[in-house]
């Protein structure tokens, strides 16, 4: 049985309030053809599907055009979607009733029975070869809250050691449903132990003051975790078997030279047989002008040359200024796009660095009560002193009191 493994879609997000619909219809348009190309027999998202609790009509019509074309193209395939953190548990199963005609089983919920009980069975999945046969059991573990786990007594960290205590139930619940040669699949939303973590792009998952978990939670008869949440493609503590398979595109500069993929995943009866990343392509670069900031005449001299291809406005490419200053520079981001004028390109972020020597003290840090007691003039004094090294030049001081009476005259 083959299994393709993706997760972190985030469809709806902006970058840097620029759209990116195209771009993501572009990665599903590609795994469309993946699918098909590879023969793929189950499709496992984990989760992050959208990028926020209350996605957009388009991103959703988005998804469900494209699982519609996937089991139109691949007619025997069977789909396993989780919810992730940034995801609403209740409406992405919303259409789970509809969905599961398709053969794609939603979970986003964990839920529990008239006795408080958790319905386990819920989250173990059958998965069928395209002989129609039972070959895996998936367990699709959603994103855990604290209200998700196991109630448990006298537990030395109560969220962890209910997080295990589910993960162990599903795993027991999938060992008596399995026959001879039948693989058992996990799959998770979470922040494992040893994980790298991506600036800028991921949400701090912390729940009841826990935030990492331990590849402990798979049992040795789990051929496969495909888990989602850490952008950056990664094994978790060195293990072939537990795979982050990252996010198909960058979703920050942070992550501009991530190795975007998914991961084709081979079973041959209960074993894993192999895994192989297949690389996502980039419909848009991203740019960092120049590498390390600069000096603002070196930077616009830098944009003055740089070449780029003509291309339709949505396959532009997104550009980072770097900019070191010595002081405030008010026409900062005129300047960058008078340098930038009739380029094929999309400025999404100007990055700037103070020129503060490294050896010069820091100002003392104040104390709430010290803030509340300064008033305008000389928290802008305060901040300029400690962003730039030195006083407060007169002719910003005087733009300052100009603001700010002008405010008082209520004009």
């Amino acid at each position: 049985m083959r299994l393709l493994h993706t997760s972190d879609w985030h469809l709806g997000q902006t970058l840097h309030h620029h759209d990116r619909a195209w771009e993501h219809q572009r990665f599903l348009d590609w795994l469309l053809q993946t699918l098909v190309a590879h023969a793929i027999d189950a499709l496992l998202i984990s989760g992050d599907v959208y990028d926020n609790a209350n996605p957009s009509a388009a991103s959703q019509r988005m998804l469900y055009r494209f699982l519609t074309a996937a089991r139109q193209r691949v007619p025997h395939l069977n789909i396993v979607l989780i919810a992730g953190n940034h995801d609403s548990p209740g409406r992405l199963e919303a259409p789970a009733p509809f969905l599961e005609e398709f053969d794609a089983r939603v979970v986003g919920v964990v839920e529990r029975d008239a006795e408080g009980n958790i319905e386990v069975s819920r989250l173990v999945v059958p998965l069928r070869n395209r002989q129609g046969d039972v070959a895996a059991w998936c367990l699709a573990i959603p994103f855990l809250r604290v209200s998700d786990v196991p109630r448990l007594d006298n537990a030395g960290d109560a969220y962890l050691q209910g997080v295990a205590a589910l993960y162990g139930q599903a795993q027991t619940m999938a060992r008596e449903y399995r026959q001879p040669n039948q693989a058992i699949v996990a799959m998770g939303h979470c922040h494992m132990a040893g994980g790298q973590v991506s600036e800028h792009s991921e949400r701090r998952i912390v729940v009841g003051g826990a935030e990492m978990l331990s590849s402990s939670l798979f049992d040795a008869d789990v051929a496969y975790a495909a888990l989602g949440h850490l952008h950056l493609a990664q094994k978790v503590g060195g293990a072939e078997h537990i795979r982050y398979s990252g996010s198909p595109l960058p979703l920050s500069f942070a992550e501009m030279g991530y190795p975007h993929q998914v991961l084709i995943v081979e079973l041959d009866g209960a074993r894993l047989a192999g895994i192989e990343s297949i690389a996502v392509p980039r419909a848009v670069e991203m740019l960092r002008v120049p590498l390390k900031a600069a000096p603002i005449e070196e930077v616009e001299a830098a944009l003055a040359k740089l070449e780029l291809a003509d291309v339709g406005p949505d396959a532009r490419p997104f550009l980072e200024v770097r900019v070191r200053l010595d002081g405030p520079e008010p026409g900062l981001r005129a300047r960058i796009e008078a340098a930038l004028e009739s380029k094929p390109v999309r400025l999404a972020r100007i990055d700037t660095h103070s020129c503060i020597s490294p050896d010069r003290p820091a100002p003392a840090a104040r104390s709430l009560d010290e803030l509340g007691q300064l008033d305008p003039v000389a928290i802008f004094k305060d901040t300029y002193l400690r962003k730039y090294g030195e006083a407060s030049p007169d002719d910003l001081l005087a733009a300052l009191h100009e603001i700010l009476n002008t405010a008082e005259d209520g004009i």
